[in-house]
Order: C-alpha cells, then structure tokens, then sequence
C-alpha cells in the first residue's frame, strides 16, 4: 500500500511515518520506483504498537526504538502477549476511574451478549456490585469481559466448541484458593502487625500473587503449548516413516528450526 493508505489504516500522519522511519524506529519500506514507496500490512501493527507506547508509557523514540529491535526476535505468543499487556492493563488507568455502571453501558464498552453477561454473573465470573440498585462493573470485570470476547475473536468460543463453563470451573478454583490463602495470610499476620502494616502488606501481597499467577499460567500454558507441538511432529513423522517416505520438511528439521 501507498504511503497514504498506510496514515489512513494506522490513523498516524504521513509526516509522522516519514519521522518514524528517519529516526529508526520503522524500517525502511521496498521501493517501487524512485518516489514510491510500499507498505505491506505489517506497518500498520507496528505504528499502532509506538504510538501505544507513546500515549500509555510516555516512551521517548530512543527508548521504543530498542523495543521494536527487541520484538523482532520475539515468537509470536511473546508478541501476543505484549500487545494485550499494553492494551490491558496501560499504566494510565491504575490512576483513572474506569468503573461501569449499568448492564447496557458495560456490554457496550465489552462487547459481551447479552446471555453470556448473564451466565458469567451466574457462575461469579462477572461480578458487579450493587449501588442505589444499578450494577457497578470494575475494571477488572471489564478487562475480564473484554478478553472472553476477544477469545470468541480468535476461535476459543462457544461457536467453536469451547466450553464457557471451563471459566467457571477456574473461578471457582481461584475464589477457593484466594479464600484459603488470604485466611492464612492474615491469620498470621494479626498478632505482628498493625493495622495499618496489615492493609498495606496485604495491597502489596493481592498483586504480587497476581502477577505470580499470571506469569505462572503464561508459562505453564507456553511448556504445554511446546510439547503439544512436539508430540504432533512426532507423530507426523513416524507416519511418515511407515509409509515409507520422508516427512515433510525433510529428515533433520525439528520444531524451533530456522531456516
């Protein structure tokens, strides 16, 4: 695509791309002629993540400059990963209240139906509190609601043969375990620690364990994800082998091979 297309798509002026790729931070695009120049749709991406390192991180080019090197030798779950991180949890909105009143107004910021607003509330998946009888969404309900939906996006829907009820069954393993290990945490705690020191060491435990189960699952879900796909080339393989031919991608290639 032209160059104009691409400030288009991206919502990023021509000057700015022009400055972008001066600086470094874009690299330079195949030339078709002498004045013009070609984009292909991995521009597009690119922009959007500077600018959302700009706006939400306050990064100085010099800095995203070595962010966007660092991407590129990242997978794609890596990349994934960061992409939502930045769209989900941007630092600006720990400051901002980004709470949601009402059923209609949270589907609309979501975009989740209407019967599966009703089921996550059912199985305490989405839990709004009640205020002067409307419900009030927190942004963690809003964050939660907004990944189901982009779940449904890429294929883990119900439509695609993925069970809603699977959410349920973590939440409530999660709301057991949260019970359990804050009992024993301020159990503990009662006789060594003032009220004050109470409240703020446990803000402080609330986010550490969270961001412990986070990348714990992140983890857990990636070895999985591996083994998965080298039990499946295995299996590809020795197929291959009893029928007497050559696996596809030759006889040395293994998953995580370049070239």
């Amino acid at each position: 695509m032209k160059i104009s297309e691409l400030a288009r798509r991206s919502g990023v002026p021509k000057e700015t791309i022009h400055y972008y790729i001066r600086e470094g931070v874009l690299q330079k695009p195949r030339k078709v002629t002498k004045n013009v120049a070609d984009y292909d749709a991995g521009y597009i991406e690119q922009i959007r993540i500077i600018k959302g390192l700009q706006d939400n991180y306050f990064l100085p080019l010099s800095v995203i400059k070595k962010i966007m090197r660092q991407r590129k030798k990242q997978s794609l779950s890596e990349q994934s990963s960061s992409q939502l991180l930045t769209e989900y949890f941007r630092p600006l909105d720990r400051f901002l209240a980004t709470e949601i009143t009402g059923k209609e107004a949270f589907r609309k910021a979501t975009g989740l139906g209407r019967e599966w607003l009703r089921n996550m509330e059912k199985w305490g998946v989405i839990t709004p509190e009640i205020w002067k009888g409307r419900p009030v969404y927190s942004r963690d309900n809003v964050i939660l609601a907004k990944l189901m939906v982009d779940m449904d996006r890429i294929g883990f829907g119900p439509k695609n043969g993925y069970k809603p009820e699977v959410l349920k069954h973590i939440s409530d393993f999660m709301r057991e375990y949260v019970r359990n290990s804050q009992r024993e945490f301020y159990q503990s705690s009662l006789e060594r620690l003032t009220s004050e020191e109470l409240i703020e060491k446990g803000s402080k435990f609330t986010e550490i364990m969270s961001l412990f189960f986070y990348h714990l699952y992140h983890k857990l879900v990636r070895e999985e994800y591996r083994r998965l796909l080298t039990s499946l080339e295995e299996e590809t393989r020795d197929r291959g082998y009893e029928k007497g031919g050559v696996p596809k991608g030759g006889m040395t290639q293994r998953w995580g091979d370049e070239g």
